[in-house]
């Protein structure tokens, strides 16, 4: 494959990584004059219906994320049976690379690496897309010590109703989450649940779980419980433990909840690595539980001394005991009598709907009503603008009862992937991908070739309302113009050259003829006729003329006796009237 041109653009130099479905090409692309990484599907997949539809779900993934931690995507293509994808080249390694050359790694690198994927998987979970694949193979590094999140091959929508594909479990073994191997239900937080295995690989330099067999990691990932990381790692700070051993949880609701939720504790940490731990849990270890025996109390001598005070004690218990009712029983009259009096009256529900939630609940705390705000995306009601409400308004309630309101996100938004510079041919999957569609589509002449889109309106990166459309401009190539044909006949050949140049033609081929009218040199015939309209840098055939024939000299004298000679012979020719002519004798008479 080195060296062939796909699309006639992309220019393959030499294979930089290879997977069980696609090899990684580094490759030029001579449009734009740089380099890229091109993923192509490998050739023995090419008529698997299903690889194909993986291959082109990465790329309709991945197109509708634009993040600076996730490998950017320039274009999708298929030149014949070959299908690529075209993605932005890093010149770094991968986190699994770094790891096996560094690992244990020291603590802030830890949280540097872990909050640039967390911000990647964010943006991804946002744009309702579940990795799936988190691992330190797809894990990049620059050499600027950045991030970037790449191979989306298995990524999916995120739904309520998310399942893994009954039979086959996809997905890492070592990596994956325990709701992967069992083909469960899949969301953000398996892609946390990864997340959870590269950090206590980053901090141990080990895997949680090895066996001899995929099936057997996968169902440690099911039902064993890690090794603790500061068991293999004592230099692990306590609180990165803690995150590392919460995001591995078995059950998905005992971890992270969110990205959001892992980023607020990744900060918190942040700023507290590089002062003492927290010596609270290490003391309570100093006293670790023990068999004790039983400690005897030394009793003292009976005597009437003691007998008597202790009646005293009793007396003074009893009373204290009375007087400790007596406070009780006044608190609970006192509480009923409160409560009776602080009775909630009913309260009618105020109609909320179409009012803003800020104004809303400042109303309904005026009348001793809770909120119970939920938030949705609508696409006609305006941001914050209450949708619906229950109970409706007019209804009566208690005093403190709550009303659930549904409040609006406003329309759904996407961003607008980048287009310019692209197979005019893609465009609509590439909307189509993030959700939007086709606007006005117009041509112009420009220095690209034909088929480029060349403008694009919003620009890229831009976040607009689903549905929305695009305006783009194609290239139509260079514009060719139209110029008067000169007369060229009777020109000398460089006259003629000169003004074939001068109106942006080019001469064509030059022969040459003798000619009864020109002089040697001179232009007798051109191949387009004076004064037609021709285009720019079309070749204009030339015949030059050679010179007039010439014909051989006679001199007098010869010319002369040849009248001469012909007289002569006109005249045996010729009988005149009358005369007789004689025939020879015949000598056998």
């Amino acid at each position: 494959m080195i060296g062939k041109i796909l699309s006639k653009r992309y220019e393959l130099v030499e294979k930089v990584g290879s997977g069980g479905m696609a090899i990684v090409y580094k490759a030029k692309c001579t449009l734009l004059n740089r380099y890229v990484a091109v993923k192509i599907l490998r050739p023995e997949f090419t008529n698997d219906k299903e690889a194909v539809a993986k291959f082109k779900r990465e790329s309709q993934a991945v197109a509708s994320l634009s993040h600076p931690n996730i490998v950017n995507l320039y274009d999708v293509g298929q030149d014949e049976d070959t299908y690529y994808l075209v993605m932005e080249y890093l010149d770094g390694k991968t986190l699994k690379e770094h790891i096996l050359e560094t690992a244990p790694l020291d603590k802030d690198t830890i949280i540097n690496y872990t909050t640039q994927i967390a911000n990647a998987l964010k943006h991804a979970h946002e744009n309702h897309v579940i990795h799936r694949d988190i691992k330190p193979h797809n894990i990049l590094i620059t050499k600027d010590d950045r991030i970037k999140v790449t191979d989306f091959g298995i990524a999916i929508a995120a739904t309520s109703s998310t399942l893994t594909n009954v039979g086959n479990v996809i997905g890492s073994v070592h990596y994956f989450s325990p709701e992967q191997a069992r083909g469960g239900y899949v969301d953000e937080r398996s892609d946390l649940y990864s997340l959870g295995i590269v950090m206590y690989e980053m901090a141990t330099g080990k895997l949680p779980f090895e066996a001899e067999n995929a099936v057997s990691v996968a169902l440690k990932q099911t039902q064993d419980e890690p090794k603790i990381p500061t068991e293999i790692n004592p230099n692990i700070p306590k609180s990165i433990e803690n995150i590392i051993l919460k995001l591995m949880e078995k059950e998905q609701i005992k971890r992270f909840q969110s990205i959001n939720e892992l980023m607020v504790s990744l900060k918190g940490i942040k700023y507290t690595l590089n002062f003492p731990e927290d010596e609270t849990e290490n003391n309570l270890n100093d006293s670790p539980t023990q068999v004790m025996p039983i400690v005897q109390e030394e009793r003292p001598a009976k005597t009437k001394k003691t007998t008597k005070s202790n009646r005293k004690n009793k007396k003074r218990i009893i009373v204290i005991a009375i007087l400790i009712g007596l406070l009780i029983l006044s608190t609970i009259v006192y509480a009923v009598v409160q409560i009776n009096r602080s009775r909630p009256e009913d309260v009618e529900v105020p109609d909320f709907v179409g009012m803003n939630i800020d104004d809303a609940k400042v109303w309904a705390e005026e009348i001793g009503l809770m909120m119970d705000i939920n938030t949705q995306h609508h696409e006609t009601i305006p941001v914050n603008e209450i949708i619906n409400q229950s109970p409706s308004g007019g209804m009566i309630v208690r005093d403190g009862s709550s009303v659930r309101v549904n409040v609006s996100q406003g329309t759904r938004t996407t961003t607008v992937p980048t287009i310019k510079f692209t197979e005019a041919i893609d465009v609509p999957t590439l909307l189509q991908n993030s959700r939007l569609t086709r606007g006005e589509v117009t041509y112009q002449f420009s220095e690209f070739p034909e088929g480029i889109v060349i403008e694009q309106s919003p620009a890229a990166g831009e976040v607009i309302r689903e549905g929305a459309s695009v305006d783009y401009i194609v290239s139509k190539g260079p514009e060719i113009q139209e110029v008067d044909m000169p007369n060229l006949i009777g020109l000398t050949i460089d006259e003629a050259t000169s003004l074939i140049n001068r109106q942006n033609l080019r001469v064509g081929s030059i022969t040459r003829e003798f000619s009864e009218m020109y002089d040697e040199g001179l232009v007798i015939e051109q191949s387009i006729s004076p004064d037609k309209e021709v285009e720019e840098n079309t070749p204009v055939n030339l015949i030059v003329s050679r010179g007039m024939i010439s014909v051989p000299e006679i001199d007098e004298e010869e010319e002369e006796e040849g009248e001469e000679e012909e007289e002569e012979d006109e005249e045996d020719d010729q009988v005149e009237d009358g005369e007789v002519v004689e025939l020879p004798e015949n000598d056998d008479e």
